[in-house]
């Protein structure tokens, strides 16, 4: 199949002009002005007026969890529902996360989230792999990921017991890592603290869900913050901090920026948004904002939206991790330890940046792009492959009207969770049309998707292994 957009406004992370793109099978075969009609004698490309619309590469989330099965329970978007909602909200590409157990190979936790995502796939998804248990052998193992077309390995150092490494075997890691040339992503928050901070809560009786974020304080994720980078500049690797959420952890990265450290960092769209406070909502609401690193404060997220116009944060992200408020969330009633882990966003996250982002003028329509798609493919290893709109790049391309305004809601959203949480906001923009690799998967209010047709995404090196993180 064959397509040619025409009388578009093409916006990449570098370009802004009116223009024609064409769409040959998987790819994208041409962009330009004035493009012809007919391009040798089989092709005959069904035209789109594109007129008063924007063109953009697909969103690409490279922090996502489908089907994670955590707290005693799963969260509610699969492979199938998960990439539904991202094509309606433009994202066509995700990475999300192969967690290693104790005792488990790579290849083991590698081979458990592709059974998850096989049958079920609809656009293009890859994953990193988290490693949990970093013995000899599994740092041996390392050596496969590039292989496996794994370019980025997850290290925690929260979630003390479960994932938490020992800052020795997070700098071995990281170490290994700058060896075989794969970019280490980092959650960032003092795990030891937490435990204590949470024990002695739960201990004097505080179990609402604003106990949550009182026992994550900002200061546990600005020592980590400092800490991972200081010990990946020791260990010679880039290093990228997944769901930065305040200024101090904020300022440690432009800091490292500045003396020529290769760090990067992404937020996620919902601590753009929300506080602290919203935990703090009466009949257990606030569950509904449990996440971890918690939200912090208003003037947390005014830094934040400054730390993505100035460039010190590469990427807005999600962490989509859904769970049914009526089901999951009640699971921690009682105790806001057991409160599931997670929010979606995986829908809303280009709506509302574009929407408060572009149409409020605190970011350009090209950094909105660099930000969305051009940065994560080449943090990742997706690009030019992904995140461009030019000839040979994967035909992944949305057709965004920036004037329509739209409602919010759980009612219409098609994330597979029962709130939403710009439940009733008003959002300018949205896409109306989808392709991944040239197949138009979202026409208006119309899917026409087919499970198992996604494929895996073997990533290359991260451009994080050029000179210079800026």
């Amino acid at each position: 199949m064959a397509y040619l957009i025409r009388n578009a406004r093409l916006i990449t992370a570098a370009d802004d002009a009116t223009g024609d793109l064409l769409i040959e099978g998987e790819q994208i075969a041409a962009v330009g002005r004035n493009l012809p009609e007919r391009i040798g004698p089989q092709l005959r490309p069904e035209i789109l007026d594109a007129d008063g619309l924007w063109a953009m590469p697909g969103g690409i989330d490279v922090h996502t969890h489908l089907e994670l099965y955590s707290w005693d329970t799963v969260s509610a978007d699969d492979f199938y529902t998960g990439q539904v909602a991202a094509l309606f909200g433009g994202t066509t590409a995700h990475i999300d996360f192969a967690n290693q157990a104790r005792g488990q190979t790579l290849r083991e936790a590698l081979d458990a989230w592709h059974a998850r995502a096989e049958g079920k796939a609809i656009i293009d998804y890859g994953f990193h792999v988290s490693i949990t248990d970093p013995t000899d052998a599994v740092l041996h193992e390392m050596g496969q990921l590039p292989a496996w077309g794994v370019s980025s390995v997850k290290l925690f150092l929260a979630y003390k017991g479960v994932y938490q490494l020992s800052d020795g075997d997070f700098f071995r890691v990281c170490r290994r890592a700058a060896e075989l040339g794969l970019l280490p992503i980092v959650h960032a928050e003092t795990g030891d603290v937490i435990d204590i901070l949470v024990r002695e809560a739960i201990a004097a009786g505080h179990t609402e869900p604003i106990w949550h974020a009182r026992t994550r304080p900002p200061e546990c994720e600005a020592e980590a913050t400092h800490r991972a980078i200081r010990l990946a500049e020791m260990a010679g690797a880039p290093i990228y901090i997944v769901h930065l959420t305040q200024r101090e952890a904020l300022q440690a990265v432009a800091h490292a920026q500045q003396r020529g450290t290769r760090a990067f960092a992404e937020t996620c769209i919902q601590y753009l948004y929300w506080t602290i406070d919203d935990l703090a909502r009466p009949d257990f609401e606030g569950a509904k904002f449990v996440c971890s690193p918690p939200f912090r404060t208003r003037d947390d997220s005014a830094a934040l939206w400054r730390g993505l116009a100035d460039g010190t944060l590469a990427v807005v992200a999600t962490d989509h991790c859904p769970f049914n408020f009526a089901t999951q969330k009640t699971l921690g009633r009682e105790r806001f330890d057991k409160i599931p882990n997670g929010v979606p966003a995986i829908e809303d996250r280009l709506l509302l940046l574009f929407s408060d982002g572009v149409m409020q003028e605190r970011l350009t329509p090209s950094q909105f792009v660099a930000l969305t798609a051009t940065n994560p493919a080449k943090l990742f290893g997706l690009y030019p492959r992904k995140g461009a709109l030019a000839p040979g790049s994967d035909a992944d391309v949305v057709l965004w009207d920036p004037t329509v305004r739209h409602v919010r809601s759980a009612r219409t959203h098609h994330m597979n969770v029962d709130y939403n949480l710009w439940e009733g906001v008003e959002v300018q923009g949205k896409p109306v049309k989808v392709f991944s690799r040239g197949r138009l998967l979202v026409d208006g209010d119309d899917f026409r998707g087919e499970p198992g047709t996604g494929r895996y995404l073997y990533r290359g090196r991260s451009a994080a292994f050029a000179a210079s993180s800026r």
